[in-house]
C-alpha cells in the first residue's frame, strides 16, 4: 500500500456516533453495489441513511473518504458471508462445500451483483491508490483463507511433493473472480461452476492416491 496515501478519518466516537457512522457506510455500500461508485452521490447516501448532510461530513471528509470506508466494510461482509466454509478448506470435501455455497449464493441473487469487492476494486484501482490498496489487502486475506486449507493438506502429505499450495490458492481465487464476473454478465451460474469445477478437478489430480 502506498505510504503517502491518506486513510479515512477515524474520529473518536461515542456508541451513538459509531452506530450513525456504520449506518452511513452500510447505506453507501448498498448504493455503490447496486449502481456503482461513480453514480452514487453523497446526497443519495444521506437520504438512504436518513441523516443530515452535516452528519455525513462529520464522519467523512468527502466521497473519497466514504468510498474507502465502504471498501473496508465490504471486505468484512464478503468474507463473513463465506464463513464457516472458509474455515474448512483443508479437504476436497471442504473445498467442494465452499464451491457449492458460493454457487448457491449466486443463484439466490439471481446472478446479479457479481463480487462486490471486485466491483469496487475495478472502480477505484486507477484513481484512488489507498482504496486500491485496501481492496488488494482484502483479496490477500481471502487468498490467505484458501491458502491455509491447502497448506494444511500439503503439510499432512496429501498432495504430491511437487505441489505448490500457494499457487493453487491463487488459481482458485482467480477462477472464482472470473467466474463471478461472467456469471453476472450472462445471468447464469454455468461460468462460475465451470471455472471452480475445473480448478478443483486439477487440485484433485494433485492429491495422492
Amino acid at each position: 500500500m502506498p505510504t503517502n496515501a491518506r486513510g479515512p478519518k477515524s474520529p473518536r466516537l461515542t456508541p451513538k456516533g459509531r452506530a450513525t457512522r456504520e449506518r452511513i457506510v452500510a447505506a453507501a455500500a448498498r448504493l455503490m453495489t447496486r449502481q456503482g461508485v461513480g453514480a452514487t452521490t453523497l446526497e443519495q447516501v444521506r437520504e438512504a441513511a436518513e441523516v443530515s448532510g452535516s452528519q455525513v461530513y462529520h464522519y467523512f471528509a468527502g466521497k473519497q473518504d466514504l468510498v474507502r470506508a465502504v471498501v473496508a466494510y465490504t471486505r468484512g461482509d464478503v468474507l463473513e458471508m463465506q464463513q464457516p466454509l472458509l474455515s474448512h478448506l483443508d479437504s476436497l470435501a471442504g473445498l467442494r462445500a465452499w464451491r457449492d455455497g458460493i454457487v448457491a449464493h449466486q443463484r439466490s441473487l439471481g446472478c446479479r451483483g457479481g463480487c462486490p469487492l471486485g466491483a469496487l476494486g475495478a472502480e477505484v484501482a486507477e484513481h484512488d491508490a489507498f482504496a486500491r490498496g485496501l481492496v488488494a489487502e482484502a483479496f490477500d486475506q481471502w487468498e490467505d483463507e484458501i491458502r491455509a486449507g491447502l497448506r494444511a493438506m500439503h503439510a499432512r502429505g496429501e498432495f504430491t511433493p511437487d505441489t505448490d499450495p500457494d499457487a493453487l490458492a491463487l488459481a482458485l481465487l482467480s477462477a472464482l473472480q472470473g467466474g463471478l464476473l461472467l456469471t453476472q454478465i450472462q445471468r447464469a451460474t454455468l461460468p462460475l461452476e465451470t471455472a471452480l469445477d475445473t480448478t478443483l478437478a486439477y487440485i484433485a489430480t494433485r492429491v495422492r492416491d
